[in-house]
């Protein structure tokens, strides 16, 4: 039976095409969006089909020692990976159907020979041994893909964090308890040409994906569920990476659905649907007075459904940079606290912040053709910072009521409007 589900990948894996998305300059598609209406951007795509000489070789991690029967497979997964990595043709790794793999934490480095794509067709579980995880050069990352171009992942299984062991333990849920680090379910870190489609990731120590230092990056019809009251589990972090689309997710965690740190840009989220969570949010940036750049994003076609926030940009007192040119529209909001928010005066601290002058700039954001019911009196709210107030902000089409049509308003603290088009509720500034 094996044998025949195998055959069947390798004759499947003949017609595969390889995504490559290309660098791409935004800012002039920003500045025409300034002037006239907005566009999403298309992202180019080349496709590389195989040819039946260039049929992939498959490595399962079966014929590699992995027996998917609750003990730690993680030898079998590395020794299949070593094999895969170093191919001198396509490779295929492979995580059989119909079977749980109990993994410790475990990295995947490149440089691979060709090209690799990894399919988890199974289940793949983390411990819930917390001996499992003492050192700490473990505890950050759970499954780590580093170094690796022209990586695929997809195949319909699930990744499953075992994070209630964790979350018990977090300050957030005990402010008793020292705030501690807990691993990350799925890091990519400085891949290249990388596509990451078509998996379940459940119930993550912390954050379920993070994408950090990577370029040409595509995610798409990935399912991220966490409870809702779970700590810092956001869905997907992205940081120092540029032009990095994702789409066609269903993401529902205790924390941000999708998030963009710092050094990110060309960034396109589209047709997500979010909640429960904290919504979709830039930052938070400038921590601890750091340099903060991001820019050239777009967030299109959102549904936000009984999220605390809908989209955010969020920033710390004490920063330096900016934000820019920031696209949030056609977007769907259903009972959410905090729909549109830029604070320039966050601070996720157990003390209080300081005052501080020094602020990132932002500028250049766009709100255009958002719809719903706000959970909160406050359906808009601009906390901008004195010394460096938000600038060129354009609202058009806006239309964000509470439940049953009652009124909602608005708070402004400095910011520039440039533009305000049927806005409800009505701007004060």
């Amino acid at each position: 039976m094996q044998m025949d589900s195998r055959n069947l990948l390798l004759i499947s894996l003949v017609l595969i095409s390889v995504h490559r998305l290309p660098c791409h300059a935004m800012s002039p598609l920003f500045t025409q969006q300034f002037n006239s209406h907005v566009e999403v951007p298309s992202h180019a795509i080349n496709d590389q089909v195989f040819s039946p000489q260039h049929l992939q070789k498959v490595f399962s991690v079966d014929d590699f020692g992995a027996e998917g029967k609750g003990n730690d497979d993680r030898e079998a997964f590395m020794k299949a990976w070593n094999e895969a990595c170093h191919s001198d043709v396509p490779a295929t790794y492979l995580v059989p159907e119909n079977k749980r793999y109990l993994l410790k934490p475990v990295n995947f480095y490149g440089p691979c020979k060709s090209i690799v794509t990894v399919m988890i067709m199974g289940a793949i579980e983390a411990s819930s041994n917390h001996s499992d995880w003492d050192d700490d050069s473990t505890t950050a990352h759970w499954i780590l893909f580093s170094n690796i171009k022209n990586l695929i992942i997809r195949g319909g299984g699930t990744i499953i964090g075992n994070g209630e062991i964790w979350w018990k333990n977090s300050c957030k849920i005990n402010a008793k308890l020292p705030c501690t680090l807990a691993p990350t379910a799925l890091t990519f870190f400085s891949c290249n040409q990388l596509r990451v489609e078509n998996l379940n990731i459940i119930n993550s120590q912390q954050i379920h994906v993070s994408v950090e230092e990577c370029t040409d990056v595509s995610i798409s019809n990935v399912m991220i569920t966490a409870p809702e009251e779970s700590p810092n589990t956001d869905g997907i972090h992205v940081s120092k990476t540029s032009n990095i689309l994702i789409k066609g997710c269903v993401i529902r965690t205790g924390d941000d659905c999708i998030s963009i740190a710092t050094g990110s840009q060309n960034v396109s989220v589209m047709s997500i649907v979010c909640g429960p969570g904290h919504g979709i949010s830039i930052g938070s940036l400038g921590a601890n007075n750091s340099l903060a750049k991001v820019s050239d994003i777009i967030v299109d076609n959102v549904t936000l459904d009984g999220t605390t926030n809908g989209v955010r940009i969020k920033t710390w007192q004490g920063g330096q940079g900016d934000a820019r040119n920031i696209v949030f529209q056609n977007i769907i909001m259903r009972n959410v606290y905090n729909p549109i928010i830029i604070d320039q005066n966050y601070c996720d601290s157990l003390v209080p912040c300081y005052d501080e002058k020094s602020a990132v700039l932002i500028s250049g954001v766009i709100y255009k053709n958002i719809k719903g019911t706000s959970a909160s009196k406050v359906a808009v709210n601009f906390s901008c910072s004195r010394t460096l107030p938000c600038q060129n902000i354009k609202m058009e089409n806006i239309r964000l009521v509470g439940e049953g049509g009652k009124s909602t308003e608005s708070l402004c603290s400095h910011v520039m409007l440039s533009k305000s088009e049927m806005v409800i509720p009505q701007l004060c500034v």
